[in-house]
């Protein structure tokens, strides 16, 4: 049953269409947190951070339970994620960007806020950018209108902050970070409320180190890293908000993710390690979905989907070509999202750098590399203690990656590994033997 202010929403649309102009387009607000485990939201389990926000979104909408980064470290999935594209294919897998790098999104590479702002959307991007750690290849120059925020991770030095091309303060102030980034983006909403809009918040936290106001400091029963998740939690209520207090919940389509599974601390719920590895842990993150007019709410999905598929996704409902000049791997979910359908993918592949770690096809996962310790082993080479087929498990049975099924599946594990030899010729990503410490 469609909820009153939906119905009111849709007659006045109808009878009013002169007060709708804005309206013709949907408006799009990506938030991702930054380094935020699977586990550390209510609704995926988390009992010591309250989210009621975020629970609430995923009630009014739809959550996902094999949702993935499309790398296991920040700047690749961010990568991955803008463009709709495997972060191989961006050159963005030696390393994270840094200050003293030179690692960045090339300009010829296509965002969301291009794909948008060439459709007459007003952009920002709200939050920690992470793509490019100069000036020089900053947001605005990657089809956002407005850039508020921080270059890199709060770890690296200088951190600064910007508006556009301009300091405005250094050092930051992080113990309220999370409170200005709510408030620019609720700026940017309100002043767009007549135009179509993206809006990008990729926040700093909760990446270490950890900082949090007063207003919530002890809050959580987790510590300063649950003070730190609860705020994040109060700014997606903000803004949620905001879209209903300006008339814009219908037409709004949000979205919430994590860019990796946590790091030192953080939860990653009944999954395996941690950012960095190839396991669930590293690369399984929340995803939640709402639109009330669009997806009904009381969805909740194990269709495997990666952040690659969100480009593909808003241009499809904003009735926009995604470009045909290049490779998009990502493929559009809004099958999923409207009527809770299947995964509109036959396989994804997982990294490690430049080289595919994993294969996850339905239920089956094949790994053929993690990090341990300082060393990177392979299960992919007749040298390995597994032989030369791989570690299969069965995420349904064993959604902890405990067990290995490559000797009874070795049907399964051929067709994976097709996959996989298919994956490293398309995405030039190869596996080398005896790759034992190699970094």
């Amino acid at each position: 049953m469609l909820k009153f202010r939906t119905v009111i929403f849709l007659f006045s649309a109808l009878c009013c269409p002169f007060l709708f102009a804005q309206n013709e387009k949907p408006n799009f607000i990506v938030v991702m947190a930054d380094d935020l485990g699977f586990g550390d939201l209510g609704i995926y389990g988390s009992a010591l951070i309250e989210t009621p926000n975020l629970d609430r979104m995923a009630k009014e909408g739809i959550y996902f339970n094999s949702f993935y980064a499309s790398a296991n470290v920040c700047t690749a999935s961010r990568g991955g994620l803008l463009t709709g594209r495997y972060p191989v294919r961006l050159n963005l897998v030696a390393d994270v960007a840094r200050p003293s790098n030179e690692i960045h999104l090339y300009e010829s590479e296509i965002t969301i806020a291009e794909a948008l702002k060439e459709e007459g959307y007003n952009t920002a991007l709200v939050g920690k950018w992470h793509l490019g750690s100069r000036i020089d290849w900053y947001p605005l120059n990657h089809g956002f209108d407005e850039f508020y925020g921080a270059l890199h991770s709060n770890d690296m030095a200088p951190f600064k902050l910007y508006r556009d091309d301009k300091v405005i303060e250094d050092p930051v102030d992080q113990t309220t970070i999370t409170q200005r980034y709510t408030s620019e983006a609720l700026s940017f909403i309100e002043k767009n409320q007549e135009n179509p809009f993206f809006l990008y918040i990729p926040h700093s936290f909760p990446h270490v180190p950890l900082f949090v106001s007063e207003e919530f400091e002890g809050k959580s029963e987790a510590g300063l890293y649950g003070d730190v998740v609860e705020t994040i939690d109060w700014s997606m209520g903000e803004i949620l908000n905001k879209l209903e207090d300006l008339g814009l919940d219908d037409n709004t389509m949000v979205i919430f993710t994590s860019d990796n599974g946590p790091w030192f601390e953080g939860s990653s719920g009944q999954y395996r390690d941690r950012k960095g590895s190839s396991w669930e842990g590293g690369l399984r993150v929340p995803f939640i979905s709402r639109w009330p007019s669009v997806i009904p709410g009381g969805q909740h999905t194990s269709a495997a989907a990666m952040n690659i598929d969100i480009l593909p996704t808003i241009l499809d409902f904003a009735k926009i070509q995604q470009p045909t000049d290049r490779p998009i791997d990502g493929k559009s979910l809004r099958e999923i999202l409207t009527n809770n359908g299947n995964t509109p993918h036959e396989v994804l592949y997982l990294f490690n750098n430049d080289r595919i770690a994993g294969v996850r096809k339905g239920k089956w996962k094949l790994v053929v590399e993690s990090f341990y310790r300082s060393s990177l082993p392979s299960f992919d080479n007749t040298d390995s203690y597994y032989g030369p087929n791989g570690l299969l498990f069965d995420l349904e049975k064993d959604p902890g990656e405990t067990y290995s099924y490559t000797r009874e599946h070795p049907n399964i594990v051929n067709e994976l590994r097709a996959l996989l030899e298919q994956g490293q010729t398309e995405l030039n990503s190869g596996i080398l033997p005896n790759m034992w410490n190699r970094l």
